[in-house]
């Protein structure tokens, strides 16, 4: 499916292109990062711009601001790809998109960027989403994209527990062993950890300047435990000091990835202002998508 009558080359010049997407975490799909067996979501929607475009993947530098991990679903998900060409129109390359990628993943919002925005080193934080089911009975609605816990949880501990990660702080204990090309600097900045109910469901907020790889499940597994009244809230700053996983895993382990939702991708004013000339911002054909579709996000 090639673009007709959209785009024109631009002269010795190129242009950003930045994308706003949501996915469900499916057992097909091995998360964000590229790889093509199994595939990722960025695959999928590399093949989908290639497909359009027809330019080669070594020219579109597509790139995500989060590397979502397999199971874990995202509504503020943002990328952006490099183009030789001036768009005409944003909503036929949206419109091509979703007609090309597969029903659990879809473009949300497509704008032009200016060249010094980049979707991973650009964000100033990111904010996820961990949801918990804290009743007798799952609610079989929401199995999908929330963790059951039929063990009636301390909300008030967990609380207290979660403000101890709120600061700079090396996260070495609370990080695993990377398996892709990740190198990681274990000193992040959490900037909130709100836990919040809502009846039988539990939301636990963070926000961070960035997180390593399986914190936030790693943090919220210690979290469930302290709300058991397993462990005191005193254990986290007692792990952090450690720097090392060996020591939360004596306490607990990664908590499962279906209840993680990257709900946000937060940036500069700056680094959101539109190029001048630029088409105007596509949000859909019809424009209804305003909010997540998971349930209570």
């Amino acid at each position: 499916m090639a673009l007709k009558h959209a785009l024109t080359p631009l002269i010795n010049s190129k242009a950003s292109v930045s994308l706003h997407l949501e996915y469900l975490a499916s057992p097909s799909i091995s998360g964000w990062q590229f790889q093509v067996s199994p595939p990722t979501i960025q695959c999928i929607v590399e093949k989908a711009l290639i497909q359009i475009t027809k330019l080669e993947r070594e020219c579109l530098h597509f790139v995500g601001a989060s590397r979502t991990d397999t199971g874990v679903h995202a509504w503020g998900q943002v990328a952006h790809f490099i183009t030789p060409f001036n768009y005409d129109s944003l909503e036929t390359i949206h419109a091509a998109l979703n007609g090309l990628l597969p029903s659990d993943i879809r473009v949300r919002e497509i704008s032009a960027a200016t060249p010094e925005f980049h979707a991973r080193f650009s964000a100033k934080s990111k904010v996820y989403h961990y949801k918990i089911y804290n009743d007798t009975i799952m609610d079989p609605f929401q199995r999908h994209y929330v963790y059951h816990s039929a063990y009636k949880l301390n909300t008030a501990a967990m609380r207290e527990a979660a403000k101890m990660f709120i600061g700079k702080h090396d996260f070495s204990a609370f990080v695993n062993a990377s398996r892709n090309d990740r190198v990681p600097d274990p000193v992040k900045t959490i900037f909130r950890f709100d836990v919040i109910e809502m009846g039988p469901l539990i939301q636990l907020e963070v926000e961070g300047s960035g997180f390593l790889y399986r914190q936030v499940r790693n943090m919220v597994a210690l979290l469930i435990q302290i709300g058991k009244e397993a462990i005191p809230t005193e254990i986290v700053p007692k792990i952090l000091a450690t720097l090392d996983r060996r020591e939360l895993a004596k306490y607990a382990l990664s908590a499962p990835p279906h209840g993680l939702c990257l709900v946000s991708v937060k940036y500069n004013q700056e680094h959101l202002l539109l190029p001048s000339d630029c088409p105007t911002t596509s949000f859909g054909r019809h424009h209804t998508i305003t909010k997540c579709k998971l349930p209570f996000y």
